[in-house]
């Protein structure tokens, strides 16, 4: 069965362009297109499509109120939000995948038409074939709830409270919590992180996979709903207990040992890992590699499989580690991977994860 998709932008030349991209994919369908989000709003009303790609700067009604729209209406569509790479653009995308969009990508700032069309459809690739498995998944439930018929998937979704492996007792009090997140990321990290107390007694660092411009925006939204410092990472700066550091979009990020004991942050321009900058291995390998503490570490929602050699090297060296679990994750891939690989030490829905941290950061024992 094909996905349906309704291309909502303001202007003729990126409809067209995106359109065109979707066509290269196998199995989509374009069903309509839309000049903003008033039309787009009537068009989803009589189309019904699965997904949308919706462009966040509009006339008449933008991306965000088309998303409000959605929610207050009870409408379930994917949305793949369509950025300029810019800070303005990059501030309404993180507030909208706050809102619960499934993914972005960014408009190309230059180049021909023919090279445009081969990046956006690059882009799209992975995110349509993300959100195609969660809407068979959902479709599935969704069959199987309504004839009564018991679901063979029932058995590999986690149970609502966090389920703890089969794992040595002894948990080492935590120095230092890793987090690597992707797709699903701002809106989870939004949900967990106001959990934490602003006493919060060791640093926290992210990895968000994120372009330039776009952290920035996300360190500041979620500075305003966190009771910690939240910040995006800087250069040489030494890591403090009770600040969230986020990895700069584009870059990566990890940790160096300064000569007075403290830790601090090296951000640099290496090669992608796993395709990504920043990558989540990076920074946990430097970690794994250089820090002398006992580290947390935790693998959230996200495509793909960054962060699963990281995380083999730090169990080595005993690290905790938590694992969102599939049903609140909006792509399991990468705590999946690191199930698989066997060095997780629990799983938990999203909204335990914070007290799973917290766990971990004030207790020696379990």
């Amino acid at each position: 069965m094909n996905l349906r998709v309704l291309v909502v932008d303001d202007t003729s030349l990126f409809r067209r362009v995106i359109t065109d991209a979707l066509a290269l994919l196998p199995d989509v369908e374009v069903v309509g297109t839309a000049p903003n989000g008033k039309i787009a709003l009537e068009r989803i009303a009589t189309l019904s499509p699965d997904l949308i790609t919706l462009d966040i700067e509009m006339p008449e009604m933008d991306g965000l109120e088309v998303l409000n729209a959605l929610k207050s209406r009870g409408i379930e569509c994917g949305v793949v939000v369509v950025s300029a790479l810019t800070l303005k653009g990059g501030d309404l995308t993180i507030r909208a995948l706050e809102r619960g969009a499934f993914d972005f990508i960014t408009k190309p700032s230059g180049g021909d038409p023919q090279s445009n069309l081969i990046a956006i459809s690059k882009h799209l690739a992975p995110i349509v074939s993300a959100y195609r498995r969660r809407w068979e998944i959902r479709s599935i439930l969704k069959q199987t709830s309504t004839t009564g018929t018991p679901s063979n998937r029932s058995a590999t979704v986690s149970s609502p409270q966090p389920t703890r492996t089969e794992r040595p007792p002894i948990l080492k009090k935590a120095d230092l919590v890793l987090i690597g997140v992707s797709t699903g990321g701002p809106n989870a990290l939004a949900k967990m992180l106001p959990a934490l107390p602003l006493n919060f007694p060791v640093p926290i660092l992210i990895v968000q996979h994120m372009p330039p411009l776009f952290t920035k925006s996300m360190a500041a939204s979620l500075s305003e709903k966190c009771k910690m410092a939240v910040k995006e990472a800087e250069d040489r700066e030494v890591i403090r207990p009770a600040t969230v550091y986020i990895a700069p979009g584009g870059r990566h990020m990890k940790i160096v040992p300064g000569s007075k004991g403290e830790i601090s942050l090296s951000i640099t321009d290496d090669p992608l890992e796993n395709n990504c900058r920043p990558s989540v291995d990076y920074l946990f390998r430097s970690v794994a590699n250089t820090f002398n503490g006992n580290t947390t570490a935790v693998i959230m929602t996200g495509m793909g499989s960054d962060g699963v050699l990281g995380l083999r090297l730090l169990k080595r060296k005993n690290c905790h580690i938590i694992a969102q679990d599939e049903a609140s994750c909006v792509v399991f891939g990468m705590p999946g991977e690191a199930v698989k690989a066997g060095v997780v030490d629990v799983i938990t829905p999203l909204d335990h994860i914070a007290e799973e941290i917290n766990r971990s950061v004030k207790s020696a024992i379990l």
